[in-house]
C-alpha cells in the first residue's frame, strides 16, 4: 500500500500554507510524523573534517574558503591519508557513527579521485559510514566512488533557484541538480540542504524544501545550516536568522520528507538550547559534533553532553563499546561516550 505521508509533487502554495499555520499547529504536525517515521529521542552523530582547506575557486558568498575573499583562512594542501584515519579513529571512539570528510574543490581531477577513493576504503574498513562532500562530480566519479565503499555524498542546494544566482555565480542551480543525480544513478545517499541567513525570503526557503522533497527520492539526509558570518565574506554582516523562522523551516522538512533524517549543521553554536529542543521536537534528528566543522566554530562536545542528558535524548549507536572505552584522562578530552545509552538500544545504526 502506498504511504500518502510520502509524495514528490508538493506545490509552493501547500507548503506555504503549512508553513503559515500557527506554530503550536505546524509543530504538533510536525511531531506526530516525526514519531511515526523516527524514535524522537534519538538523535545520529556525525563527525566532519576538512580533508584539503582553502583555496577555493568558487565564489559562494558565504564560504570562508574562497580565493576571492580575504578571510583569515589560508591554503593547506590535502591532509595525508594517516591523519584522516587517526582522525576517523579519534572520532568512532568518541561515539560518532559516520564520517564526513570535505574538501574546498570546485570538482574532481582524476588524482584527488584516486586519493580520495583511498580515504573512503580506508575509513570504511573502520566500521564507519562514510561520506564526502567534493564538490561537483560526473556520473563515473560517483560510480567509483560508490564501488570503494562510499556510503553517503553531500552537495546542499544552498537555498531557492531564484536566489541561488544572487549567492553563488560560478556555478548554476542545473550544476548542484546534475551532481545529486548522478550520485542517487551511482546508487550513493544523498547529503542535501541549505543554508538560512543568506538573505533570503521566507518563501526561498520554502521553495528549497519544494525542490528537495519533489525529488524522485527524498535525501536520506537534509542539513539546514544557519549561515556562520566570517569576516571577509560578503554575508559577514547579514542579518541573523529569526529562530522560531528556523525552527519553522525544520518543521516544514520534516513533513516534505517524513523518511529523511533532518540534521542541526552549521550555526548550532549559536542556538541556545531552548532552540534546539524545540528543533529536535519540530523533526531534526541528527547533529554534527565536534569542536569545528571544516573552518567554523561548532557547539563544544561538552556542551552537547549536557543538552542531551538534560532532554534524555539517545544517540542511535552505543557511544563505545566497553572494550574500546578510553578515559578523559588518557585522551586528553570529554567524549560523548558519557550521554546514557539503555541496553536495548545496543543494535546496529539506523542510515540517514
Amino acid at each position: 500500500m502506498k504511504d500518502l505521508n510520502i509524495k514528490n509533487n508538493w506545490t509552493t502554495e501547500e507548503l506555504q500554507t503549512i508553513y503559515d499555520l500557527p506554530f503550536n499547529d505546524l509543530l504538533w504536525k510536525s511531531h506526530e510524523l516525526h514519531r511515526k517515521y523516527h524514535d524522537p529521542n534519538k538523535v545520529q552523530i556525525s563527525t566532519l573534517m576538512s580533508i584539503k582547506t582553502g583555496g577555493c575557486p568558487e565564489d559562494c558568498k558565504y564560504c570562508s574558503q574562497s580565493i576571492r575573499y580575504d578571510t583569515d583562512i589560508n591554503l593547506e594542501k590535502t591532509l595525508p591519508l594517516a591523519d584522516i584515519i587517526k582522525q576517523a579513529k579519534d572520532a568512532k571512539n568518541s561515539g560518532a557513527t559516520r564520517f564526513c570528510m570535505g574538501a574546498a574543490w570546485r570538482n574532481l581531477n582524476q588524482s584527488n579521485l584516486a586519493k580520495v577513493k583511498e580515504m573512503v576504503r580506508e575509513v570504511k574498513g573502520l566500521g564507519l559510514e562514510t561520506c564526502v562532500t567534493l564538490g561537483m562530480l560526473t556520473g563515473q566519479q560517483a560510480t567509483e566512488l560508490k564501488d570503494v565503499g562510499l556510503d553517503y555524498y553531500n552537495h546542499n542546494l544552498d537555498t531557492s533557484e531564484e536566489y541561488y544566482k544572487k549567492v553563488v555565480t560560478t556555478r548554476t542551480y542545473q550544476d548542484r541538480l546534475d551532481t545529486l543525480q548522478h550520485v542517487r544513478d551511482a546508487g550513493v545517499k544523498v547529503c542535501s540542504g541549505g543554508i538560512l541567513g543568506l538573505g533570503e525570503e521566507n518563501i526561498d526557503r520554502i521553495k528549497l524544501i519544494q525542490v528537495l522533497a519533489n525529488l524522485e527520492n527524498h535525501p536520506e539526509s537534509v542539513p539546514i545550516n544557519r549561515l556562520v558570518k566570517v569576516e571577509g565574506t560578503p554575508y559577514f554582516d547579514n542579518f541573523d536568522v529569526d529562530e522560531f523562522d528556523f525552527i519553522r523551516v525544520i518543521a516544514l522538512a520534516r513533513i516534505a520528507m517524513p523518511k529523511s533524517y533532518v540534521r542541526l549543521s552549521a550555526g548550532r553554536d549559536t542556538m541556545n538550547d531552548q532552540m534546539q529542543a524545540l528543533c529536535f521536537f519540530a523533526g531534526a534528528n541528527s547533529i554534527f559534533y565536534g569542536e569545528e566543522l571544516l573552518t567554523t566554530k561548532n557547539s563544544t562536545i561538552q556542551h552537547d553532553q549536557d543538552l542531551l542528558e538534560k532532554l534524555k535524548i539517545k544517540t542511535q549507536a552505543p557511544m563505545l563499546k566497553e572494550k574500546n572505552k578510553i578515559s578523559a584522562k588518557d585522551s586528553g578530552g570529554n567524549k560523548l561516550k558519557d550521554i546514557p545509552i539503555s541496553v536495548k538500544d545496543l543494535q546496529k545504526p539506523l542510515v540517514s
